[in-house]
């Protein structure tokens, strides 16, 4: 009996050996899949985070482009905006093709002070408005106020859909880190900006308030919703400008 039990303790021991053993390689084994799984991942956010660098929109024309013997060239600037559409996902409808419409408000500068629009809605009837503002890369919308005309003052709300802008007004304290006017534009009075990032919702601060609104390198396409629009109704800070 006594030889039997010992024996029998000699196979236990060699079965916990065989196991241990057996239990080391998979842990092993697991820690090399882990390691393996953790260079993958880091290799594969390293590609991603390139990729999304090298997928920013930016910009591909200048005033070398827009005008011509001092001319703007209307085609060019549309062609511009098409080019950021492509890359954003925009379809071109047949309504913009119709309606959509570029301005350099007269200031001869459209790589830096202009922007493309369509008014998808326009109604003094029932006093709402809808409106698609189009940014290239680094391009500013003048410094404007809406004014009291025969209709209330223009009440105005933005929504980022594509890249980003400087929202500024005249409203607030001084900001720092303000983004740089062009000379053709002139002195502004809105010097409270913020950063506006897509899905970003804001509202201008007060009624007859001058603001504006600047593009970021990668060009932006916001959303606006307001009362009813009245072009007699707009006032810029530069005399000169028109729509």
């Amino acid at each position: 009996m006594k030889k039997n039990f010992m024996k029998s303790m000699a196979m236990g021991a060699l079965l916990l050996s065989v196991v241990a053993c057996n239990g080391g390689a998979s842990s092993s084994q697991a820690t090399a899949v882990a390691g393996e799984q953790s260079v993958e991942q880091n290799a594969s956010e390293t590609v991603n985070s390139k990729n999304s660098k090298e997928m920013k929109y930016s910009k591909k024309y200048t005033n070398a482009d827009f005008y011509k013997d001092g001319k703007f060239q209307q085609d060019v600037a549309m062609e511009a905006m098409k080019d950021m559409f492509a890359f954003y996902g925009v379809p071109f409808t047949d309504l913009m093709a119709k309606d959509m419409w570029v301005t350099d408000f007269g200031l001869g500068d459209f790589e830096n002070v202009g922007m493309g629009g369509i008014f998808w809605v326009n109604d003094p009837e029932y006093g709402y408005f809808a409106h698609a503002i189009y940014l290239l890369p680094g391009q500013m919308i003048p410094e404007h106020a809406h004014v009291k005309t025969k209709y209330p003052a223009k009440h105005e709300s933005w929504m980022v859909e594509k890249g980003w802008v400087y929202n500024c007004s005249e409203i607030g304290e001084e900001t720092g880190n303000l983004p740089t006017i062009a000379a053709s534009h002139g002195p502004i009075k809105s010097k409270n900006c913020v950063i506006q990032k897509v899905g970003d919702v804001l509202r201008l601060k007060k009624l007859e308030s001058f603001h504006f609104m600047m593009a970021g390198p990668e060009g932006a396409i916001v959303d606006e919703w307001a009362c009813y629009h009245d072009n007699d109704g707009l006032r810029f800070t530069n005399s000169k400008a028109a729509l």
